[in-house]
């Protein structure tokens, strides 16, 4: 008997007597609301995923625009604190031609040194590329739809 997640989270809120609760009190709130589903077993925790993922699409365009229709201007409302930050300048470096050949040869370097990694490899001066050491990356599960 599975339930629809909105109507679970629905379900979830009416409990809350709090009209806007703050960011801890949502966190909490969604801690304990997943919790208690996954414990009752009577859901599908990858139909809740594709759920989930799908609701926070929708909010995340929801944001998006709400954000593009709000003054450029700071405002406290609602238990929210809007502070406008100006874009300001970035320096186009690749202009400068000293810049420009000191890049180009870093990316030059770096394919070196992703080659070394593979196989012996010298660089145009005659000298062996080292292999250098590697940081793991953090794993993780990619999730698309």
């Amino acid at each position: 008997m599975s339930k629809d997640l909105f109507m679970l989270m629905r379900e979830q809120e009416i409990q809350t007597s709090n009209f806007l609760p703050n960011k801890k009190e949502i966190q909490f709130s969604a801690k304990t609301f997943i919790t208690n589903v996954l414990e009752a077993g009577e859901t599908d925790k990858y139909e809740l995923l594709a759920q989930a993922k799908r609701m926070g699409e929708a909010l995340d365009i929801i944001n998006i625009e709400l954000l593009k229709v709000l003054p450029q201007e700071n405002f406290e409302a609602f238990g929210l604190k809007g502070t406008f930050r100006s874009g300001g300048d970035t320096i186009n470096y690749a202009e400068d031609e000293i810049y420009a050949t000191i890049k180009k040869d870093l990316d030059a370097r770096t394919e070196q040194l992703k080659l070394a990694q593979k196989q012996d490899t010298f660089d145009a001066y005659g000298n062996q590329v080292p292999k250098v050491s590697t940081t793991p990356r953090k794993s993780s599960l990619a999730i698309s739809w």
